[in-house]
């Protein structure tokens, strides 16, 4: 588990505390109306409303979006949406660190919220450094001075070395915020010390992350069952000699994860009787879900879930689970016709007496369309820094904290 300070170790009465959050929201491209303000609510509810209530002087940093996409706006309606889910007005400036961004700074009270321009304004925010050579930055220089404490809230954006997620954490006393701290305390649970059968669910369609996850939770004993399902299920039965027929085939060309089959297939030599592979799967017949066994492979037909059995099969070995880890939905629960696989499995995961973690935009959508988010243990909102660390990889913004915090 990470050693980091969290907002109890600080006095916050009266003080100016800097929080980087991730506000990165959907965002319509035509309009440019944000179109969900689940994250911006999250941070509201889990740190914001504290920071208020110990009389802070709250300024936040956040981004929207890169340079030239479509989704790159100012942040004015972030701070509305804010604004709304506090119950109280919130201020807003379209600047970082000049003029404006300080003088707004400055003039807060305690209790107040202010929100800054998009941190992805600024030219070199995007760079990647180390803390101490982002703190040198015009950034950073311009607003340390005013601020007393810096809270990085924004898990979601932990693996990236930007200048606002860890130049502050150099040059001020640094702390978690409540969502970083819970993400990384469930993420301890789960790769630290899980309590025993624990099972790995990996699906969707991203295959260097799940041969990469397979791999480092199947080496380090934290897994003691990984089980694949969705593209992720296709590739690894690839890996097992199965031909899912030419279109299929085609696909998985096409998304260039064939190059995976040979570390697959060594994993699978390495952990036997470990990785679970689809034993039937649904295709598309005329529109219609129809279920086929994999002894049955090739097919002419596009494959868009695993089959009941498989279902069934992975049902069971959640239920007898303490711990409980899924990336990826099974199939494309989108459709209706191809539900059935992800809706078995994350109704066992909900029926698990074990503790449970669900991550990544699709598995959190599938859990919330099914009304089964309140059920799970933990439901992390994380995409890419989620990934990174079951993969054990260091996460910038994590190891910016630890620095800060064993130099107190």
């Amino acid at each position: 588990m990470p050693k980091f300070l969290t907002i109890d170790d600080f006095n916050l009465k009266n003080k100016t505390v800097l929080v980087r959050v991730d506000f990165n929201s959907p965002v319509d491209p035509n309009t440019k109306k944000v179109l969900d303000d689940t994250r911006i609510r999250a941070h509201a509810d889990a740190t914001i409303k504290e920071l208020i209530k110990k009389g802070a002087k709250t300024v936040i940093l956040a981004h929207q979006g890169r340079p030239g996409d479509a989704d790159f706006i100012p942040l004015d309606q972030h701070a509305k949406l804010l604004g709304k889910a506090l119950n109280m007005p919130v201020k807003y400036v379209d600047d970082v660190f000049g003029e404006k961004a300080q003088k707004a700074i400055k003039a807060l009270k305690s209790g107040e919220v202010l929100v800054l321009g998009n941190v992805r304004s600024v030219s070199n925010e995007q760079n990647k450094g180390t803390p101490e050579e982002h703190s040198k930055t015009e950034f950073v220089k311009n607003l340390a001075p005013l601020a007393d404490v810096f809270i990085n809230d924004a898990f979601a954006a932990a693996h990236r070395a930007h200048v606002s997620m860890v130049g502050f954490t150099a040059v001020l006393p640094s702390a978690a915020g409540r969502i970083m701290e819970r993400e990384l305390k469930a993420l301890g649970k789960v790769l630290e010390s899980p309590e025993k059968p624990s099972v790995f669910v990996i699906g969707g369609a991203k295959g260097d992350d799940s041969l990469d996850i397979s791999r480092y939770v199947l080496k380090n004993g934290i897994a003691d069952y990984v089980l694949t399902g969705g593209v992720i299920g296709h590739i690894f039965l690839v890996a097992k000699g199965v031909d899912m027929g030419k279109g299929n085939m085609d696909f998985l060309e096409k998304k260039e994860l064939m190059g995976l089959v040979p570390g697959i297939k060594e994993l699978m030599k390495q952990y036997p009787g470990a990785i679970i592979v689809p034993v039937d799967l649904a295709m598309e017949v005329n529109q219609k879900r129809k279920e086929i066994t994999v002894e049955e492979l090739p097919t002419s037909y596009p494959v868009f879930d695993i089959g009941t059995k498989t279902a069934k099969n992975f049902g069971d070995i959640i239920l007898k689970a303490k711990t409980i880890v899924v990336s990826g939905p099974v199939g494309v629960f989108e459709n209706p016709e191809f539900k059935k696989g992800s809706q078995i499995v994350l109704e066992a995961v909900a029926a698990s007496e074990g503790f449970s973690l669900v991550g990544g935009g699709h598995t959190v959508a599938a859990v919330e369309k099914l009304g089964l988010a309140d059920k799970m243990s933990y439901v992390s909102t994380a995409g890419g820094a989620l990934i990174e660390f079951l993969m054990g990889k260091q996460l910038p913004g994590v190891v910016a904290l630890e620095k800060a915090a064993a130099r107190t």
